[in-house]
């Protein structure tokens, strides 16, 4: 590119200086951009108008007009609304006086002659000092602004709803007043709606579904974890309306770094690196596969994540414990070690199911009135505090049966099982079978290996358990360390732990990982295997069976060789090679014959 056509690029991609105007806002000036609005003027002195239609992504057109203000130019006064009057230099404007008061006054009580009941119109006229409108007291919760009809239209495109009738008989409703094909279920007429008279209607009647609760708000745009790396926000195509019908982008619109590009396309990045950390976390078990304890049948079951979303206070019950009818529960029964110590499923223990449950106890006895009994095999209180804890749950009433649940269903035999989830359990430490009656049961699920492990153990060289964890290099050791040099794991895909180990695990594996980089050579193992060229065939047996993808075929010698770095002297290839021309050093015929002479001797 020549130095003419370089600078003339670099003046494009200069953006044009935006005109600005200066005016003059309750005896305060300010400078805006010219065709911004009045009202816009005042947020920026915080100066507060009051209004119920405007959405400054949409085209305003003041339907409420309480956003009514006075302007002057010279000796010339007029009443105009804020939200649609474009500011102009040398504009002196007054937000507030006894005249306008006048016409907010009555422009309320318009509103409330339509709308009495509304409480963002009764918090209006509050202000004002209306205390009942003179037009009369109406029933409608719509005030018809219009910001629902104009977003669906103007932002999301779907075109769903509009104004119908005229008059007194004017009012908001879908296309020939049936339900539309066109509404895509988004809820932006919802979310704008000043009076709330617009609501998302639920598809089972209100019914709260633990399964579906979410942590945060439902957005299309989110972080994907709080402490995700980086910590940026991505777009869920499937819910995010430009990628629905290709209408809305106000992301992009209000993004003052311009950072958001809805063509931008999935691409895939290869990264050289010289270290890697697998921290691929867990799975929890799947209770349906538990059948008697009625996971998937009853509303009122739960497991453990969806009890942990519940109690968030950016969930989507605000933090608060309810049961799927929005009541708060009565009694509560925590299952310990559901699909863990169980010869059927996975017989290790995994080891934060009792912590957690004894955490849960402490919050519904925290949070609601309820009896919490809480189901255990072996409780394994063994961390620092945790023994002090269990007995601060005693003190709090929390009550515990030692002895695994062995059935969750809802057939009452007495009056006061009616309308109750029954568990069934043996009582080992009274030595009888109990049925204790409750309104939620929360279980606690196994800590299992992700189903894609064996698949990463194999990408990776990885040697994994027989539970499909990835394994160590030495449990005592050598604890973050694998048998492939270079690559360390860390946290829940070794195998079940809590947060603190976790994070000495990850700081130990960093630091590994930290030590390779900064001395820039490896050590490599000294009994490692070698190739006779002479008697190498160029079968490729070996190449196959080595587990550490250390043997690569030549073509050009029609001979196999080995990578020293990555061999590890197992020895496979060297018992397997039907030519014997691979020999493995420090381990050769003649150097154990001599050690077999030594001790012979």
């Amino acid at each position: 590119m020549t130095k003419e056509k370089k600078i003339e690029t670099e003046v494009k991609k200069i953006k044009p200086s935006k005109e600005m105007v200066k005016i003059t806002i309750d005896g305060k000036e300010v400078e805006v951009e010219k065709g911004s609005y009045i009202l816009n003027a005042a947020e920026m002195l915080g100066i507060k108008i009051p209004t119920l239609c405007y959405y400054k992504h949409v085209q305003p057109y003041a339907a409420c007009r309480i956003c009514i203000v006075e302007i002057k130019r010279g000796k010339k006064v007029r009443y105009v609304t804020a939200c649609n009057y474009p500011a102009e230099d040398g504009l002196e404007v007054t937000t507030f006086n006894e005249r306008i008061r006048t016409i907010r006054r009555i422009n309320v009580e318009f509103l409330l002659a339509r709308c009495s009941k509304v409480k963002v119109l009764q918090d209006l006229a509050a202000e004002l000092g209306i205390e009942k409108s003179r037009f009369g007291q109406g029933e409608e919760e719509c005030i018809l602004c219009g910001l629902c009809v104009r977003v669906c239209n103007e932002v999301v495109g779907a075109k769903a709803i509009a104004f119908a009738g005229r008059g007194i008989e004017r009012h908001v409703t879908t296309p020939f007043n049936i339900d539309s094909e066109r509404c895509i279920g988004c809820g932006s007429c919802a979310k704008v709606c000043p009076t709330g008279y617009i609501k998302v209607a639920s598809t089972e009647e209100d019914k709260i579904v633990h399964r579906d609760i979410t942590l945060g708000p439902n957005t299309a745009i989110y972080v994907p974890t709080m402490q995700a790396v980086p910590n940026k926000p991505v777009i869920d195509t499937t819910s995010c309306i430009y990628f629905r019908n290709g209408k809305c982008k106000i992301c992009a619109k209000i993004c003052p770094a311009e950072a958001i590009d809805h063509e931008m396309p999935d691409k895939i990045e290869e990264i050289e690196v010289g270290t890697i950390i697998a921290a691929t976390g867990f799975e929890l078990f799947d209770p349906r596969k538990t059948m008697q304890y009625g996971y998937g049948r009853f509303d009122n079951v739960i497991t453990s994540l969806e009890f942990e979303r519940m109690n968030c206070a950016a969930g989507s019950t605000g933090g608060k414990i309810v049961l799927a009818n929005g009541e708060e529960p009565k009694s509560v029964g925590i299952i310990h070690c559901i699909g863990s110590r169980d010869k059927n499923y996975n017989e290790y223990c995994s080891r934060v199911c009792c912590m957690y449950a004894l955490k849960f106890a402490h919050l519904v006895k925290e949070k609601t009135k309820a009896e919490v009994y809480d189901f255990y095999i072996d409780l394994r209180s063994f961390g620092k505090g945790y023994e002090e804890f269990y007995n601060r749950l005693l003190e709090e009433g929390v009550r515990f049966i030692r002895g695994k649940a062995a059935q969750v269903y809802n057939e009452p035999l007495y009056p006061e099982e009616e309308g109750k989830l029954i568990i069934r359990c043996e009582d080992t430490l009274l030595g009888r079978v109990r049925r204790i009656p409750v309104d939620m049961v929360i279980l606690c699920p196994a800590i299992e290996a992700r189903k894609d492990s064996p698949e990463l153990a194999r990408l990776l060289s990885l040697c994994t358990s027989k539970d499909k964890f990835f394994a160590e290099k030495h449990p005592k050791l050598a604890p973050v360390s694998t048998a492939s040099d270079g690559i360390f794991i860390a946290g829940c895909c070794q195998g079940p732990k809590d947060i603190p180990d976790t994070v000495a695990q990850a700081s130990g594996a960093a630091s590994q990982a930290m030590s390779l980089a900064t001395k820039g050579s490896i050590e490599i193992e000294s009994a490692t295997s070698e190739i006779d060229k002479d008697k190498c065939t160029g079968c490729r047996i070996c190449n196959d069976l080595c587990p550490y993808h250390a043997i690569e075929y030549i073509d050009a010698d029609k001979i196999s060789k080995i990578n020293e770095a990555l061999c590890k002297g197992c020895g496979t290839c060297t018992a397997a090679c039907p030519s014997g021309a691979i020999a493995a050093k420090q381990f050769k015929d003649i150097q154990i014959n001599a050690e077999i002479e030594g001790v012979l001797a």
